[in-house]
């Protein structure tokens, strides 16, 4: 027997609980330490790796005893092959001639792997809510006349939001003119619709040190020359219907909608709305235009509806 024989073999032990612990994460590191289950576990690997018997007595005698001898070279050899080399001249030649490779005994390392990637992922997951929130903001945008430069007050606006990879979300501005949003977005991209404004996309980046914005809607002309026609006592009957006619495609879909506590609509055509436009009536008020669309120059679809005078 060589000098450092015993020295090699309490390595090949080393190697041996680190195989363990591969099937048993939570076997003790000290392989004199085990007991019980650890040895009937440690009987059924042997038995199912290298076709190996120990007997509990044998394990004792070799493994728990501090009068160390070393087994016959049969169960050195099942052994080594045990904790992964070919037999046990293989083991002792690596570990002679490779001592600085020999691995120290870990204690439960698949709990090492398991824990610092949770606590890797709770970290960034704070940090990431914590950016979100710190990076969250509120911005107000206030809509004006790009020809009067007065604010856009007391009007119907809706400002559809578009969202990457979602479908648009829609909100309808203050009384004031105006709307806000938060979020932590760099920039912002929304749809504004108004019944007397052209529908327009605005696209802006945003200032987290200046969060009121402006912006300037233009007139829908002819959404305001039905409004005029629809409030104002024109004389000119047939001069006023003549420009209606040209305003109106002959094929327009008319929707006069019902007050809210009605249910429905009604169609009209072009030359009944065109009556209802110029022939006077004491009870009408006067209409407020919802919606408008274009075909080329003239318009080809009018959502209305009918205010009536409050006796």
């Amino acid at each position: 027997m060589r000098n450092n024989d015993l020295e090699i073999f309490k390595l090949l032990k080393q190697k041996i609980v680190l195989q363990m612990q591969k099937s048993f994460p939570g076997i003790n590191p000290d392989i004199s330490a085990w007991k019980g289950q650890d040895i009937i576990d440690f009987q059924e690997e042997l038995l199912a790796k290298v076709n190996a018997n120990i007997s509990e007595k044998w394990f004792y005698s070799h493994f728990k005893s501090q009068n160390i001898s070393l087994p016959r070279i049969d169960m050195l050899n099942l052994l080594s092959k045990y904790a992964g080399f070919a037999n046990w001249d293989d083991f002792r030649f690596k570990q002679s001639n490779h001592p600085g490779k020999v691995q120290p005994v870990i204690k439960n390392p698949n709990r090492f792997f398991i824990i610092v990637p949770a606590l890797m992922i709770l970290i960034l997951a704070f940090l990431f809510v914590f950016f979100k929130v710190f990076n969250t903001r509120e911005y107000t945008f206030n809509f004006f006349d790009a020809d009067t430069k007065m604010p856009v007050t007391n009007s119907i606006i809706e400002v559809s939001v578009i969202l990457d990879g979602e479908s648009p979300v829609s909100h309808l501005c203050r009384p004031d003119g105006s709307f806000q949003i938060k979020t932590d977005k760099s920039n912002i991209r929304f749809v504004v619709k108004s019944p007397y404004y052209q529908t327009d996309t605005i696209f802006r980046k945003l200032d987290k040190f200046n969060r009121n914005e402006t912006v300037k809607l233009r007139s829908d002309n002819y959404a305001l020359m039905l409004l005029y026609f629809s409030t104002m006592n024109v004389k000119d009957w047939q001069k006023r219907r003549n420009q209606l006619d040209a305003m109106i495609s002959d094929s327009a879909m008319i929707y006069q909608v019902y007050a809210s506590d009605e249910i429905g609509l009604e169609l009209y055509n072009k030359w009944e709305f065109i009556n209802k436009l110029t022939l006077p009536a004491s009870s009408l008020q006067g209409i407020e235009i919802l919606d408008t669309k274009y075909q080329g120059d003239q318009i080809s679809l009018i959502r209305f509806r009918q205010k009536e005078v409050t006796k």
